[in-house]
Parts: C-alpha cells; sequence; structure tokens
C-alpha cells in the first residue's frame, strides 16, 4: 500500500471550499457614500497638464512623465511647496496633498495652489512664492482667470472681482434672492453650468443677471430649529410665469458694466471672439424651437447680427458654444442637430451669405448667414470637442460612431473632416489635452476586461505608452454574472441597449425575482460599455441577495439622435413605458425569471417612470420604490417641462396623459414614495399630492422622506437610503 499525502489530498479536498469563500459585497463596500467604497475602486492616478508636459499630481510630490518612456522626473515635493508657501507666516495652514495643482503657464515654471482663502502662483525652479491673491473665504462660483489673474466670485447674490494686484471691486450691490448675479441662469439647461465668462485676455468678464422677482416663491420647510421655520426656493412652473435673465459685461480697466441689448427668453452658451472684441450667444423663444446664434458687440452691448438662425417642429436644443480655431481667429467651430444628429460646423465669420431658408427632411430648417462648412456627418453622435491640435490643424472629439454605447477618442481635420481613432477601439473612453494638442491623456475601461487603463497617446499617430492598467478590485468577491445585449424597441425596428446582473451563485433551475432598474428621460442614459456595462453598486448588492436586474435605455434617452430623443414629445412617459414592457418580455422569456415577482425601481425621472408604470401596468410589477418623482408635469420647472411638453395651456391632453394623480386609484402592488422633505428639483408638492390621491381613491401607498435632504441623497444618506430601498423588495417581492 501506498503512503497517502495527506496534506496534498487536504489541500485537493479544500479546494471548492476555499472557491466558495470569496467575500460577500456590503452596501458599504459599493455605494460612493460607503466607507470602503474608495477602497474598492480600481486604481487610478491624478494628472494634470504643464504644457506639453503631462505631471502626475501624488500626495508627496509632482512629477512629469515622458511621453515616449514613460519616465517619471520629479519636479519638487510637497514639503517644498510647503516651506515655499509664505515661509514668514506660521499661521497659513499647509497643504496635505499635491492633487489639486494646476501649472496654468505652459512656458512657465508656475504652480498655482488654492486654500480657502487665497490663491498662491509658486515658482518651482526658484523656490519661493511669486504672487498671491486673497478672496473672501465664504464667496462662491469662483472664476480666475490665468492671463489678467482677476478672479469673479459672488458673496451673498451679488458678484465681485479682485484684481492680480488685489484690489477688489462690486460688481453688482443689489444682489439677493430675487436679483441673483454672477451665477447659473435657466436651472441649468441648455448645458449652461455657471454665470460668469472671462474675455481671452481677462480684461472684460461677462455675466449672467437673474431676475426672479417675478417668480413665486415655492415654500420648504425646515426642521433643524425649534420652532420648525420655512424657507423659500424660486420656482418657475410650467405654464406659468419665468425669470428674466440679461448678460453684462463688466470692464475691469474702468470698472463700468455694459448691458447687451439682448431680449430672448434664454440666453445660452456665452463665448468670447479670439480678440474679445464680440460675444455670442445662442438665443432661443419661449417654445424653444427657433434659435439665433447672435453677435454682441462687447464695448457698446448693440445687437450687431445674426450669424445662424435653426427651427424644428418640436424643439431646438443648443449645449455648446462657440470654439475658435487658435489659428485662425475669423473661424469657429459650432455644434448642431440640425441634420438628427449632433455635429461638428466650421464657420467663417468673415464673410456674408444672404440667409436662405434651407429645409431638411427631419422637418428643421435653418438659415446660414455666414458661411457654414459640415465637418462631421452621419448617424452617431458628437459626443464632446477636448480641443485642437495647432500643429496638424486638427480637432479631438469624443463619439460613438464606433457602437451607441461606446465612448471613443478621433482626431478631426478640420479641413477634410476625415477622422482617426485615438486609442482602443472599444470601450468608453475619457481625455484631457495638452496645451497645444500634441498629446492626450486617455482613460478607458471595458464592459468585461479593463476595469481601468490610462494611456499617454499622441494625437497625430494615435500611438503612446501605458502609464496605468488596473486590476479588478473586485477579485476577492463573488461577483455576478453582467451581461449586455439588444432588444428591439416597440416600434419593432430600433435596437435598445440593455445590462442584466443574475443572481450571485445563479442556478438556471431556480426561479428568481426580478427587478427593473429605469429612468428613460432625456439627458440620460443607464448603459454603456465601460466597466461592467455601468452597474450601479445596488445591483450588484440586489443580485447578491437571490434578484434577478435589468436595465434598458428605452428611447427618449440620450446620444442616439434627436429622432430616438423627441419620439416622447408632448406626451412623456407613453413611449418611454411601452419600451420597458419590451424589457419585461424579455425577461420573462428566461426561465430563470419569476413573472409573479417583478419589482421596478427608478429615480427622478425614473421615480416618474416606477408610478406610472405601477399604475399604468397595475399587473404588470408587485413592489415599486420611486425616489424623487415627478407626479405631474404642471407641477414641474419651465425650461425642461415645456421643452418636451410644452405649456399646459397648449398641451392640456398630453398634461392629463402624464398625470400621475389621475392614476392612483388603479395601483394594486406595494408602492413605496421616497423624497428629500426640501427637494428644490423635483418639489416636495409632487409626492404629497400623489399620497392625498391614493387617500382620496382608496388606495394604499407607502412613503419616506428625507429631512434636509435635496433631490439626491449624498454622504451617509445613501447607504440609508438603499438599505431602504432593498428591506421593501426584501419585504415585499422576495
Amino acid at each position: 500500500m501506498k503512503k497517502i499525502n495527506w496534506i496534498l489530498l487536504l489541500f485537493i479536498l479544500t479546494l471548492p471550499t476555499m472557491a466558495q469563500q470569496k467575500k460577500s459585497f456590503t452596501l458599504e463596500d459599493l455605494l460612493p457614500g460607503g466607507s470602503t467604497w474608495h477602497a474598492l475602486q480600481p486604481k487610478n492616478m491624478w494628472t494634470t497638464w504643464w504644457g506639453n508636459q503631462c505631471v502626475e499630481t501624488e500626495i508627496e510630490a509632482c512629477q512629469t512623465i515622458n511621453p515616449k518612456t514613460g519616465k517619471k522626473k520629479e519636479l519638487f515635493t510637497l514639503k517644498e511647496l510647503n516651506s515655499w508657501l509664505c515661509p514668514t507666516d506660521s499661521t497659513k495652514k499647509t497643504l496635505r496633498h499635491c492633487y489639486n495643482l494646476t501649472f496654468p503657464y505652459a512656458n512657465k515654471p508656475l504652480v498655482l495652489v488654492r486654500t480657502v482663502d487665497t490663491r498662491y502662483l509658486v515658482d518651482f525652479e526658484e523656490g519661493k512664492t511669486v504672487w498671491q491673491q486673497a478672496q473672501q473665504p465664504m464667496g462662491t462660483h469662483t472664476d480666475w482667470n490665468a492671463n489678467s489673474r482677476n478672479l469673479a466670485y459672488v458673496y451673498n447674490h451679488n458678484l465681485y472681482v479682485t484684481t492680480a494686484e488685489g484690489n477688489t471691486v462690486a460688481v453688482s450691490n443689489d444682489g439677493s434672492n430675487n436679483l441673483v448675479y454672477g451665477q447659473s441662469v435657466h436651472r441649468d439647461e441648455f448645458g449652461i453650468h455657471k454665470g460668469t465668462f472671462w474675455s481671452p485676455d481677462g480684461k472684460l468678464l461677462a455675466f449672467y443677471r437673474m431676475d426672479q422677482s417675478m417668480v413665486p416663491d415655492y415654500p420648504q420647510v425646515d426642521i433643524s430649529t425649534r420652532i420648525a421655520s420655512t424657507f423659500s426656493c424660486k420656482y418657475p412652473m410650467a405654464g406659468e410665469t419665468s425669470h428674466k435673465v440679461t448678460v453684462g459685461i463688466f470692464n475691469t480697466a474702468d470698472q463700468k458694466t455694459t448691458w447687451l441689448a439682448a431680449d430672448a427668453c434664454y440666453l445660452t452658451n456665452i463665448s468670447w471672439s479670439a480678440e474679445g472684441k464680440y460675444v455670442y450667444i445662442f438665443e432661443l423663444n419661449r417654445d424653444q424651437n427657433h434659435m439665433q446664434l447672435v453677435q454682441y458687440d462687447a464695448a457698446t452691448g448693440a445687437r450687431n447680427k445674426v450669424i445662424y438662425e435653426e427651427r424644428h417642429p418640436k424643439y431646438v436644443e443648443p449645449m455648446h458654444g462657440l470654439t475658435f480655431l487658435p489659428w485662425d481667429a475669423n473661424k469657429a467651430i459650432m455644434q448642431s442637430q440640425r441634420d438628427g444628429y449632433n455635429h461638428l460646423y466650421l464657420i467663417d465669420l468673415s464673410t456674408e451669405t444672404e440667409g436662405k431658408e434651407q429645409a431638411l427632411p427631419n422637418g428643421s430648417s435653418f438659415k446660414e448667414y455666414a458661411h457654414i462648412q459640415q465637418i462631421t456627418s452621419g448617424k452617431w453622435v458628437t459626443l464632446s470637442v477636448h480641443g485642437f491640435n495647432t500643429k496638424d490643424k486638427s480637432l479631438i472629439i469624443s463619439s460613438n460612431e464606433l457602437n451607441p454605447i461606446q465612448t471613443n477618442l478621433f482626431s478631426v481635420k478640420i479641413a477634410t473632416g476625415k477622422r482617426s481613432l485615438l486609442g482602443a477601439n472599444e470601450g468608453v473612453h475619457r481625455a484631457t489635452l495638452s496645451a497645444d494638442g500634441t498629446y492626450v491623456l486617455n482613460t478607458y475601461s471595458t464592459p468585461k476586461t479593463v476595469a481601468r487603463s490610462i494611456n499617454l497617446l499622441s494625437t497625430k499617430s494615435g500611438k503612446g505608452i501605458n502609464l496605468l492598467t488596473a486590476a479588478n478590485p473586485w477579485d476577492e468577491f463573488n461577483v455576478p454574472e453582467i451581461s449586455g445585449g439588444t432588444i428591439k424597441a416597440a416600434d419593432g425596428v430600433t435596437d435598445l441597449y440593455y445590462r442584466m446582473i443574475k443572481p450571485t451563485d445563479f442556478d438556471p433551475n431556480k426561479k428568481y425575482p426580478a427587478i427593473v432598474y429605469v429612468y428613460g428621460g432625456p439627458h440620460a442614459h443607464l448603459v454603456d460599455a465601460s466597466r461592467n456595462y455601468m452597474v450601479r453598486g445596488w445591483e450588484i448588492y440586489m443580485a447578491q441577495k437571490g434578484y434577478v436586474i435589468f436595465v434598458v435605455d428605452g428611447r427618449g434617452s440620450q446620444h442616439r439622435g434627436t429622432e430616438f430623443e423627441n419620439v416622447t414629445f408632448r406626451q412623456l412617459g407613453v413611449e418611454e413605458m411601452k419600451d420597458q414592457l419590451k424589457g419585461v418580455e424579455f425577461l420573462k422569456s428566461h426561465p430563470f425569471v419569476d413573472a409573479n415577482r417583478l419589482g421596478v425601481h427608478g429615480w427622478s425621472f425614473g421615480g416618474f417612470m416606477t408610478t406610472n408604470l405601477m399604475t399604468t401596468y397595475p399587473d404588470v410589477f408587485k413592489v415599486g420604490v420611486a425616489g424623487g418623482p415627478v407626479i405631474d408635469w404642471q407641477y414641474y420647472e419651465v425650461m425642461y417641462g415645456e421643452r418636451y411638453m410644452d405649456t399646459p395651456q397648449s398641451n392640456p391632453e398630453g398634461y392629463k396623459g402624464s398625470n400621475l394623480r389621475l392614476k392612483a386609484k388603479n395601483l394594486k402592488g406595494k408602492l413605496q414614495i421616497i423624497t428629500g422633505y426640501n427637494d428644490p428639483v423635483c418639489v416636495p408638492q409632487h409626492s404629497f399630492s400623489f399620497l392625498r390621491a391614493c387617500i382620496d381613491a382608496g388606495t394604499q401607498v407607502d412613503f419616506f422622506a428625507y429631512p434636509g435632504g435635496e433631490h439626491n441623497m449624498v454622504g451617509r444618506d445613501q447607504v440609508h437610503l438603499h438599505q431602504r430601498i432593498t428591506q421593501y423588495f426584501e419585504d415585499y417581492l422576495k
């Protein structure tokens, strides 16, 4: 009898057990507010540009990266930098890391350091602070110009400018909740995210002034005081009086403001001419179906001329300002969806044309008052413009040309429109460009194989070096199967992209409950070709608890062209629900899905969709959780609401069809409404009105509110929120 190797035998016998002992996730692991979330993200690196040199900004030091070899060279250490920051002032707090440092001058060894109340420029070759600028510590919406070193900021609704010499000037002095200066307007629609715009030389400041004195105050309740107090937010509801926006030009030399003679309803996407003489604004009427690109004289405020205009029977939606060519001040890049997809057009502002109206097959029309040449075209979308390669006279863009759910980088020749792929041909790519566009830092991931890859590429050749390839941070965990694919929309023609997460330790012979996670509205999508098909942590958590999770981007969502998106026009919720039901049909076609245990969950527009699905198709879904829902589009704001629904006065049937209060009587399953108690986006009136409708109809609905919470829960509230959502499905769907 042979001698038995007991150690080897024991190892073999325990292999299956070891395989099954992979860790399980907690919500702390999977949600951004969780205590261990950061530790389970793919490895990353922090970088910025100093001219054409890529700089890695670590905790303890900054170092340049050779674009050909990847070799790193130290610029300075954190310890050195702290010693150079006001060395004689011991009261100044030292920096704790180098992550947020920037290098604003391509040809100067200067690093910009920002603290709560001061900006510093430090010469890291000389080893000393060469300039500093104090700022109001409570100032917000800061906007600093590197050329002039002038700083704009907002304090108590008023706009201020602090000059490079340290002199602070009040641009306005009558700011209030009714009259707001220097902040984003039109409720952040039309791509607007800021309210100040420096001229290229930083000597003139264009800024928004928003008069909302005529807009009703929406009352909110603050329960943090012993006797609850009230505060209000300005909220212009669809069909009601909206705010009035004007644009001023502040001259830092004479400290005077000139007001532009602009009188359109929506003033969007402000941009400056290269020499700072003109301001360009994309203007819209209130119906949002007629847009004009207008040139204004920055010195006088005069409305000089219309450069371009566009009409559409549904809506026109300018989202980007002009981008001027660095080598030709008379030419600029314009983005437009006039042919049905967002594409690039080259405007020659030195020319004039008669402005003859030209119609397109999709129902839109346009007039050109300057020579305009289309640069890109096709049934795909230009997603981002990153900048120019000035030597090659090309434009670096992101698009979904290769696949509707991918984002890839391309170099585009301005003269010919010829495109060259930069980087891998799969996945979702993000990019930052060097000063003259010679190099691009490209970060991407793919659904299955690449958790994160960071590459430094030449924008001319498309070749380069890999700086980081992150390992899968979930290797030690029992990860469910995540797959993606397409189904047909309710029109029987259009491809819709989905992801499905099967339960952890999936058994094809079992029947599992399934949850549809939904958004469904414009300007968002839930499925792309990034890591794990853009899966959310909560979906992984629910799969771990034995649920099938299904997500599909129906018609009405973004980046698929205007026809795909505006099919929902004047009847929000109708076509979107049809596509979600096609997803349900697909789910039910799988033998492992229990058709009697279907749930649905979504937030914001997804909360509207969840409530709508539960009350329109009450026999399909057993359980739903609707977060921050729109219940009645009459209660939603002007800009977004009227773009997709027109006004309640002009579209009463559309508003009636999407009014979920009228459907409360149909509710059969278990539905929980969750909202931020002080939500300024989907105001609490939505949720409360649905509760009242259910009471009046004799149907039952559950409700939870986050006091002090706004539209989205953040931090620890996010963990609590998902614990609550999970428990609801566990109680009523499992």
